[in-house]
């Protein structure tokens, strides 16, 4: 993949000039920054977030991973994946948000001709698109229905990331006549096309889900992007990289959870008191148990983002691999990042809870705004359980299975 030319002022020294993932490490902070001065205030007004979308499109977060040649920022996806932790770590929704446009944006790449995924992205890029939904199996499925024109597209998803602020929809919906599933994209504007914002989750709630409904909506061919089938005859090792990298992104999120929820209350326990309300005092930074608790929380948490880098280094070859890649190193890509995931998910798990428990019971504050970590933590983690993650592990572990295609909700 290209990688975007530096930018920066041209009478800069050559040993100042930034590289194009320096530039956007560099942009990802000072989004995520610009993010967290207000973020307690805006996660408790709950409104669809308009605004933080174009924050992102104005960094040029939205286009990050499209080629350079076409008009995005040329990133690859170890950069990708560090821009939606740091965001995660200021405002886990908005990382679900950027991690999910990501995911769908890219997608047409493996699952559909070269030349089409170029169109998109392409257009993609010039028109700013936010993208939204989803290719999670779900019941009842989406169905898609072949008309004399093309196909017309029915059905209702339940859930879906982005829904509220998408220019894009991508979702799955099952053919009528073979029962094979494809990824096809939708312009919410279409006729037929109804969102609703009654996700009504206690977390994530500026990751603007909600349902949406499909009547009779017509699909041309070039807005089937390809097949989403799990049978190895269809399915090639590089287009089931689909799922793992959606799941990689995953535990992003949850490891930027967690470093965002202890950033902020290892600043609680240094200042003494809260940033924002210095009336209110804390125990000592030097007493033994919240030493041991940020101790352990710093072990997971690292541990974590340790696993979460051998996986990320395993995707990023398997893409490089590309049609070379066999389904035994498929295989083993999917584990690691089953691993990473389970590992993430303990890390971000404990630390946005036992992190409450080092301030005490002033951290139930609502102004204080702690409880939003682990409200996001946990409502990802009802979404994306891990305990299927860990069974397909173990079962690669013992009887060398490979484990099943699964995309992330």
């Amino acid at each position: 993949m290209a990688v975007a030319p530096a930018l920066s002022d041209p009478t800069s020294p050559p040993d100042r000039i930034e590289s194009g993932r320096e530039h956007w490490l560099r942009v990802a902070r000072e989004t995520a920054d610009d993010l967290a001065t207000d973020a307690v205030a805006r996660e408790q007004a709950g409104k669809v977030p308009f605004d933080e979308v174009s924050r992102l499109r104005e960094a040029g977060l939205l286009t990050l991973l499209v080629p350079a040649e076409l008009g995005g920022g040329g990133a690859d996806w170890p950069t990708v994946c560090s821009v939606v932790r740091e965001v995660a770590a200021a405002d886990g929704a908005i990382g679900q948000l950027l991690g999910c446009h990501y995911f769908l944006s890219w997608s047409a790449r493996f699952l559909t001709e070269p030349a089409l995924a170029a169109r998109i992205e392409q257009q993609s890029a010039a028109e700013g698109w936010c993208w939204g939904g989803g290719f999670a199996g779900q019941e009842p499925s989406l169905t898609l229905t072949r008309t004399s024109g093309g196909h017309v597209l029915d059905g209702r998803q339940s859930y879906a990331t982005g829904v509220l602020v998408a220019d894009r929809l991508a979702v799955r919906a099952v053919r009528t006549d073979t029962g094979e599933p494809l990824a096809v994209v939708v312009d919410p504007a279409r006729h037929g096309v109804r969102i609703d914002g009654d996700a009504d989750t206690f977390g994530q709630r500026l990751a603007a889900g909600g349902s949406v409904e499909f009547d009779a909506v017509p699909v041309a061919a070039d807005d089937v992007l390809g097949s989403l089938s799990a049978d190895e005859d269809v399915l090639s090792p590089l287009a089931g990289l689909v799922s793992p990298v959606g799941r990689l992104l995953s535990v992003q999120l949850r490891l930027g959870m967690a470093q965002g929820v202890l950033a902020e209350t290892r600043e609680y326990s240094r200042a003494g008191h809260s940033p924002w309300h210095p009336a209110w005092p804390v125990g000592s930074p030097q007493d033994p148990h919240v030493l041991t608790v940020y101790g352990e929380l710093t072990l997971l948490t690292r541990s974590a983002s340790a696993l979460a880098d051998q996986a990320l280094e395993a995707v990023h070859g398997g893409l490089a691999r590309g049609e070379e890649l066999s389904y035994d190193e498929y295989a083993e890509i999917s584990v690691l990042v089953a691993v990473a995931e389970a590992a993430a998910s303990r890390a971000a798990q404990e630390s946005t809870s036992r992190a409450l428990d080092i301030i005490g019971a002033r951290s139930a504050s609502s102004r204080l705004g702690l409880d939003r970590f682990w409200r996001n933590a946990r409502t990802h983690s009802l979404h994306e359980p891990v305990a299927p993650r860990l069974r397909d592990v173990g079962d690669y572990f013992l009887n060398g299975a490979h484990p099943p295609f699964v995309l992330p909700i």
